[in-house]
C-alpha cells in the first residue's frame, strides 16, 4: 500500500510538472520580442527608471531571450539587433566601455550568422560607425601626443631663455617663446594644454615688461592672463593666473621707489656705469618692429610676395639696374625701418620662374631689415602695405603673352571701335588732388575705351576663380539665428555655384577653398593671379548694427563712394574705417593695373541678374546696386574682380534665406546668368559651345 501511495504521488508531480511547463514552451519567439519591446517602453517612459543600469540589463536580457528561444528562427536576428542597440544606449549613459563591447557582439554575430537578415545590413552600419569612432579616437590620441610635444618644447625654450640673461635682452627672444606657446593653444583652444599656454605666454609677456618698460607688453600680459580668469574658471591655472598678476602689481611700485632711493644714496660710479649701457641698450630696441617672415606665389606673368611684421613699421624701396660689371641682375629692394629679423625667419626663396630668381631677407644696419628680390625681368611693379595684422604686399607684374601683345597692337591700329554701355551705373567717384587733369577733347576722342578693347580682342572666359569669404578661426559674420556663421554659408554656396558654373558654361572653376580653413585676404587675389583666372568672384553676406538693413549689392575695387561702403570695406577687411581713409591714399598706383571698366560691366550684369531671379520667388527683394571700396581681396587682381554680399545674415528673414538650399540655388543661377551675359557682351562666341542652362 505505502509503495501505491508513492507511486501515485510521484505520477502525480510529473503531471503537474508537464501541465506547468506547457505554457513557457508555447510563449512564441514573437510574444517574446513584443514583450521585450514593451519593457523598452516602459523603461523610456520613466526618467527615474533609466537612471538605474538593472532596469536595463532587464529588457536587454528580454531581448536575447528572444535569440535563445529560436536561435535560428526569423525573430532571433530582430532580438539580438535590439539587444545591441539598448547595450550600446546603456553605454552612451554610463561611458562604461564594457556595455560597448557587448553591442559590438551582439552586431557582430549578427553579421556571421544571419547573411540573409534584414538586420545584417544596419549591424555591418553600425560595426563601420564603431570602426570609424575608433580611428577617430587613435587620430585624436596621436594628435594629443603630438600636441603635448609642442608643448614640451614650447616650455623648453621659456627654460632655456630664463637661463640666458644675453637672449633676454631681445625681444624676438620672447616672442619666439610666447609664439611658441600660442602655435598649441591656438590648435585646440578649448583642450586641456589651452589654460597652460594662455598661462604661459601671459608669464612671458610680464618677464618681457621688466626689460622693455614697454607698456603695451605689460597690458598683453593683464589681458591674457585676465582671460585665463575668465575662461577657465575650473582650471588650477585661475589662482596661478591670479596670483601671478597680483604679485607682477606689487612689485611694479616697488621697483620704482627703489630707483628714486638710488638717485638719493651717495653716487656709486662703477654702479652707475654698470646700470648705463643696459638702459641706453632698452631704449633702443624697445620700439622696434619684428619682421617674421614672407611668403611668395608665382607664376609667368605675376609674382606676389607678402611681408610680414609683428607690428607697423616704416619702409621705403628702390629698384636697381642690372650691373654687367658685377654680373648682377636688375634688384628690388624693400628697407624696413627700426626693425629686426626674427632669428627663425626664412632667409630666401628660389622662385626661378618667367620673372624671379629668387627672395632674400637679411639684416642689413643695426636697425634695418632688407628684403631683395632678383629679377629676370619685369613690366610693372607695385608695394603697398595692409594692417591687422601689418603686412606689405609686392605684386610684380610682366609683359602679357605674345598672342595677347600682337592683338593689343592689331587693336592700337584700328581707328574706330564701338561704344558699348555698361549695364548699371555706379555712383561717379571723386578723384583725389593728385590726380592729373583729362587731356583736350579732341585727344581724349581719339582713345578706346577699356570695354572696347576687350570686346575687340575677342577675349573669352574659360577659368573662374571663386572666393568662399572668410573660413577656419575667421568666421565672418554672425548670423541672427545662432550657430549661422558667414564663413558656412559662403562655402555652401561657392562649392554650389561652382558645379552650376561647371555645368552650364564649362568654364574650369578654382575655389580658393573647399573646406573650412583659414586663408589670409592677399592670398586668394594671388591664387587667382598665379592661374590665370579670367574673372575673380568673391563671396560674401552683409551685416549690420540695424537687424531690420536688407538687400543684395555687389562691389568693385575702388575708392569708398559713401560711408556705408566704407564701413563693409572695414568688416570685410578686419580692421577699422580709419585705416580704410588711409588705404585710398595708395589706391592711385593700384587702380593703374586694375580693370575697373570690366569690373564694372561684370558687377552690373551679376547684380541685376541675381535680383531679377530672386524676385520671381520671393519678396522683399531689395537691389542696393554696385558700389566701390578698398577691399584687401580684390587688390592687386589682374583680371575683372567683384565681391558680392549676397543677403544680410543679420537680418532674420535673409539669414533664414542664406540657409536655404532653394534660396542658395536661385542665387547662383543669378550669378550664373550675370556672368553668362558679360561674356556674351564680350565675346558673343565664347559660350556657343556651352551647355544650355538647362542641360
Amino acid at each position: 500500500m505505502t509503495y501505491l501511495k508513492k507511486g501515485f504521488c510521484l505520477a502525480l508531480t510529473c503531471l503537474l510538472l508537464t501541465v506547468f511547463a506547457i505554457p513557457a514552451q508555447a510563449v512564441s519567439p514573437r510574444k517574446k520580442y513584443h514583450a521585450a519591446e514593451k519593457c523598452y517602453k516602459n523603461l523610456k517612459a520613466s526618467r527615474q527608471k533609466m537612471k538605474y543600469r538593472d532596469n536595463w540589463l532587464s529588457c536587454i536580457d528580454k531581448f536575447v531571450s528572444v535569440h535563445r528561444a529560436d536561435p535560428s528562427g526569423k525573430w532571433a536576428a530582430a532580438g539580438l539587433y535590439r539587444a545591441g542597440v539598448l547595450y550600446h544606449e546603456l553605454y552612451r549613459r554610463s561611458r562604461n566601455t564594457t556595455y560597448r563591447a557587448e553591442a559590438r557582439d551582439m552586431f557582430s554575430r549578427i553579421a556571421k550568422r544571419f547573411p540573409k537578415s534584414g538586420y545584417r545590413a544596419k549591424a555591418l552600419e553600425r560595426l563601420k560607425q564603431y570602426s570609424r569612432q575608433d580611428q577617430k579616437s587613435g587620430q585624436s590620441a596621436a594628435r594629443r601626443k603630438r600636441m603635448e610635444g609642442q608643448y614640451a618644447r614650447a616650455r623648453s625654450c621659456y627654460d632655456r631663455l630664463l637661463k640666458n640673461p644675453k637672449k633676454m635682452k631681445y625681444r624676438d627672444s620672447w616672442f619666439k617663446c610666447v609664439n611658441a606657446f600660442r602655435a598649441v593653444y591656438e590648435k585646440d583652444p578649448s583642450g586641456p594644454l589651452a589654460p597652460a599656454c594662455l598661462y604661459m605666454s601671459g608669464i612671458l609677456y610680464q618677464g618681457l615688461y621688466r626689460y622693455s618698460r614697454n607698456m603695451s607688453d605689460k597690458n598683453a600680459a593683464a589681458d591674457i592672463l585676465t582671460s585665463v580668469i575668465a575662461r577657465f574658471p575650473k582650471s588650477d591655472y585661475k589662482d596661478k593666473a591670479s596670483r601671478a598678476m597680483t604679485a607682477f602689481a606689487s612689485k611694479a611700485p616697488a621697483t620704482r621707489k627703489a630707483k628714486k632711493t638710488v638717485k638719493r644714496a651717495p653716487p656709486s660710479k662703477r654702479a652707475a656705469a654698470k646700470k648705463a649701457p643696459l638702459k641706453k641698450k632698452k631704449k633702443a630696441f624697445e620700439d622696434h618692429s619684428v619682421i617674421t617672415g614672407f611668403k611668395v606665389w608665382s607664376d609667368k606673368r605675376h609674382t606676389r610676395i607678402v611681408i610680414y611684421a609683428d607690428k607697423e613699421t616704416a619702409y621705403d624701396h628702390r629698384m636697381l639696374k642690372k650691373d654687367p660689371s658685377s654680373r648682377k641682375p636688375p634688384r628690388l629692394y624693400v628697407d624696413f625701418k627700426k626693425s629686426r629679423l626674427q632669428k627663425d625667419a626664412q632667409k630666401s626663396v628660389h622662385v626661378d620662374d618667367n620673372l624671379l630668381v629668387d627672395v632674400r631677407s637679411g639684416q642689413f644696419t643695426r636697425d634695418t631689415v632688407r628684403i631683395v628680390s632678383d629679377i629676370k625681368f619685369f613690366k610693372s611693379y607695385s608695394i603697398f602695405s595692409l594692417k591687422n595684422p601689418f603686412r606689405t604686399v609686392i605684386d610684380v607684374r610682366g609683359a602679357p603673352p605674345a598672342s595677347l601683345a600682337s592683338r593689343d597692337q592689331k587693336t592700337r591700329e584700328s581707328k574706330k571701335s564701338k561704344k558699348v554701355a555698361a549695364p548699371a551705373k555706379i555712383k561717379k567717384r571723386k578723384k583725389p588732388a593728385s590726380t592729373k587733369p583729362a587731356g583736350k577733347k579732341g585727344k581724349k576722342q581719339e582713345k578706346i575705351a577699356p570695354g572696347a578693347i576687350a570686346r575687340q580682342l575677342a577675349l573669352g572666359v574659360s577659368r573662374i576663380v571663386i572666393d568662399p569669404g572668410h573660413g577656419g578661426r575667421d568666421v565672418g559674420a554672425t548670423g541672427y539665428y545662432k550657430g549661422v556663421f558667414e564663413k558656412n554659408v559662403t562655402l555652401a554656396i561657392a562649392r554650389r555655384l561652382a558645379k552650376k558654373i561647371k555645368q552650364q558654361l564649362g568654364c574650369e572653376v578654382i575655389l580658393t577653398r573647399s573646406r573650412d580653413r583659414g586663408l589670409s585676404l592677399e592670398e586668394r587675389t594671388a591664387i587667382a593671379n598665379t592661374k590665370n583666372a579670367d574673372l575673380f568672384i568673391s563671396l560674401h553676406t552683409n551685416a549690420h548694427k540695424d537687424k531690420r538693413a536688407h538687400g543684395i549689392e555687389t562691389y568693385i575695387l575702388n575708392f569708398a563712394t559713401d560711408d556705408d561702403a566704407i564701413t563693409v570695406a572695414a568688416r570685410e577687411n578686419a580692421t577699422t574705417e580709419k585705416n580704410i581713409s588711409d588705404l585710398q591714399t595708395i589706391l592711385n598706383d593700384l587702380m593703374r593695373n586694375t580693370k575697373v571698366d570690366e569690373s564694372i560691366r561684370l558687377a552690373g550684369y551679376v547684380q541685376n541678374s541675381v535680383v531679377g531671379r530672386l524676385k520671381t520667388k520671393y519678396s522683399r527683394i531689395k537691389n542696393k546696386g554696385i558700389k566701390q571700396a578698398p577691399f584687401y581681396v580684390l587688390m592687386g587682381a589682374r583680371m575683372p574682380a567683384i565681391l558680392i554680399e549676397t543677403s544680410f545674415i543679420s537680418n532674420r528673414r535673409e539669414c533664414k534665406r542664406l540657409t536655404n538650399w532653394e534660396y542658395q540655388d536661385r542665387l547662383c543661377d543669378g550669378i550664373v546668368r550675370g556672368i553668362r551675359e558679360y561674356v556674351k557682351d564680350t565675346k558673343p562666341s565664347a559660350l556657343l559651345n556651352a551647355p544650355s542652362p538647362g542641360a
